[in-house]
Parts: structure tokens; C-alpha cells; sequence
């Protein structure tokens, strides 16, 4: 009886083909396992401050929105790319930071200053699954993900939003992610980190979604926190006023405090969309001044009083200090309209039931 050479010379081909494609591209997986990332923490010459929150967790801030950057033996997988001007210059701080390609981009809104940098990065990394990975598996290279450049994962919100869009607020094709998900919740394991993204729907917009570290507990929450004034509800991409709240009472569930050994800095540290990270305790405050304000504007409408009564009101008190702005495309004006509006909407009159 002959052995059967040939078979298994092709399951062992087949196995290395496999094993090379868990471990990335030829060559990657040898420089990644002599080199570690260095550590930044002080603004560069150009204008990105990069800061070091765990051994391989790091913020690039500065490019439109913050930018999480998780650093591994596969290379880099970020939380939004930031807008396209700083494309160029979040990839020079990136290569700052490790030689390894980018594998990977989650998307937490549509939002131009999250999805911005999509193109630069994709293009300058490399696929989950690279073209010669995939036909030494003897797989079809139409798995191959963005032909050969690294992946951009959103929810399908997103993807709907941005190809609805024409005229000028229309997305360039290359911005648009390459695989989105319609459940509550995504998750996959990269780098030796299990990543959730979790759907926020109704928050910021309808394509929110918060991702969750795991194993360094960092949570990357988008604009559903934004510490440099108060949240922008996009109403018409299906945000909403509720929606914001229950997500950020979502995050309250998810994180955890340096108790009972306070002197310590073991936490869940948040990162938000813009401004500075958070903790819980800074998670608190900011839930409770948004549930505040919502509160006084209901009391308010329930008094009768009209928007401009509302507004005289000063329901912001106390906070537009911390979070108020007269600038700009969102003001405090804006978000107390926002909230005014949403909660003037009489509810749709019950549908008889018919037996």
C-alpha cells in the first residue's frame, strides 16, 4: 500500500499557507517579533500630539478626530483615521510609532473627521488577508479584502449614509468602509486584543458605535462623547436625544473605577471623539450634566413655556462653562434646541386593535 504523499504534502502546504496568514505577510511576522514600539507622549512638529495609554495603547490627537492606535506582532489597528489634510502626517506619526502596516480601521461615526484619513491609511497598509497569503491557502482572491490594502469596518448605517450622499457632500469612494455588520455587536480577536464594537443606534447619529478594548480596557466612544462642548446630535442622520443617553448610560455599565485601592491607576480609561480621555468618574459627571439639562427642558415644556422662554431660561446652567461654545457649526443654542424639538414631538396617536 502506498502512502499518500501527495495529500499530505498539500494538507502541509495548506497548514503553512494557513499559518502564514494568522501571522500576517511574509517578512512582517520575523520584524515584528525583534521590535517593539516606542513610546510618544509630547506634540511633534507637525501639530499631532501622540500619547502613550498602555504598553501598545496609543492616542494620536490632533487630526480632526482622536485616533486610537492598538500596536501588535500583525502590525496596527486603529479607531478612526481622522480628517484627509492630516492623513499624511497621522501615517508619519504612525511609522513613529512601529515600521508595521496598518490592518486595520474601525470607523465609530460617517462623521468627515473619522472617516477622513480612510484612503491614506488603507493604502499605505496591508489586508487581513494578502493576495499571496490567500493563494497559497488556495482561496479564491476575491476574499482577498480591499484589494490587498488594510480593512475598514463600520456599521452598515455608515455605509448607507455616505453612498446616499451627493453634490458636494458626497463621500469619495475610497473613504467608504469595505465591511460593515447590521448586528447589535461585532467582535474579533487582532493582536492578541478581543475588540468589540458595539452598535449605538439613535446616539450621535444612527451609525455610533463604541469599541471596546478588552484585555488593555480602553474604550474608544466616538463622538457620543465629546469633552470640548456639548454633544452634536446629528438629527438628521437619525441621532437623537435618548439615543446619546443611552449610550452613555451603556458606557457607565461598561467601565470600571480604581476601587477599592484609589491610589492606584487602574481604570477603564475612555477615549472620546474629541477633547480629553475620561474615566469614570469624569463619565458621571458628563452623563449627569447632559441628563440635567434634558430634564430642565422637559419641566420647562411641561410649564408651557415656547423655545425662546426655554432659551431665557438658561437650562445650561451651571455647565456652559465646561461644555458651552458660540462658535462654530454646534452651539449650546443649537443643543438645547435639539433637545426642545425632540421632546415637543407629540407621540404618535395608538393604532386601534382589532380583534
Amino acid at each position: 500500500m502506498k502512502r499518500p504523499t501527495k495529500s499530505l504534502k498539500t494538507a502541509a502546504a495548506a497548514g503553512a499557507a494557513l499559518l502564514a496568514l494568522f501571522s500576517g505577510a511574509p517578512g512582517w511576522s520575523e520584524r515584528a517579533a525583534a521590535q517593539q514600539p516606542a513610546a510618544r507622549g509630547a506634540a511633534n512638529t507637525d501639530g499631532l500630539d501622540v500619547q502613550k495609554l498602555r504598553d501598545n495603547v496609543y492616542l494620536i490627537a490632533g487630526a480632526g478626530s482622536n485616533i486610537v492606535a492598538q500596536v501588535g506582532p500583525i502590525g496596527v489597528v486603529l479607531v478612526d483615521s481622522g480628517n484627509t489634510e492630516a492623513a499624511p502626517r497621522v501615517l508619519a506619526a504612525i511609522r513613529r510609532i512601529t515600521p508595521l502596516p496598518v490592518r486595520y480601521i474601525i470607523n465609530t461615526s460617517m462623521d468627515r473627521d473619522h472617516v477622513g484619513g480612510n484612503q491614506v491609511l488603507t493604502a499605505s497598509g496591508l489586508s487581513i488577508l494578502p493576495g499571496a497569503v490567500v493563494a497559497g491557502a488556495g482561496l479564491d482572491d476575491a476574499l482577498v479584502s480591499n484589494a490587498g490594502k488594510a480593512s475598514v469596518l463600520a456599521h452598515e448605517n455608515v455605509q448607507t449614509r455616505m453612498s446616499e450622499a451627493t453634490g458636494a457632500a458626497a463621500y469619495p469612494f475610497p473613504l467608504w468602509p469595505t465591511k460593515t455588520f447590521a448586528f447589535h455587536a461585532y467582535s474579533m480577536y487582532l493582536n492578541g486584543e478581543g475588540f468589540r464594537i458595539i452598535h449605538q443606534p439613535a446616539a450621535h447619529t444612527d451609525g455610533d458605535v463604541i469599541v471596546e478594548l478588552r484585555r488593555n480596557d480602553v474604550i474608544v466612544t466616538g463622538d457620543v462623547i465629546d469633552t470640548t462642548r456639548f454633544p452634536m446630535i446629528d438629527v438628521a442622520r437619525g441621532g437623537s436625544v435618548q439615543g446619546l443617553l443611552d449610550a452613555l448610560n451603556r458606557l457607565m455599565d461598561m467601565t470600571i473605577y480604581n476601587l477599592p485601592i484609589q491610589w492606584n491607576d487602574d481604570r477603564t480609561l475612555l477615549v472620546p471623539g474629541h477633547g480629553r480621555v475620561y474615566d469614570k468618574l469624569d463619565l458621571l459627571e458628563y452623563r449627569d450634566a447632559m441628563t440635567v439639562v434634558r430634564d430642565r427642558v422637559a419641566d420647562l415644556i411641561k410649564e408651557g413655556k415656547n423655545l425662546q422662554q426655554v432659551k431665557a431660561a438658561n437650562p445650561t446652567l451651571g455647565y456652559r462653562s465646561e461644555y458651552g461654545t458660540d462658535r462654530g457649526e454646534w452651539t449650546t443654542d443649537k443643543f438645547v434646541e435639539t433637545i426642545f424639538a425632540e421632546l415637543s414631538k407629540k407621540p404618535a396617536p395608538a393604532t386601534a386593535r382589532v380583534n
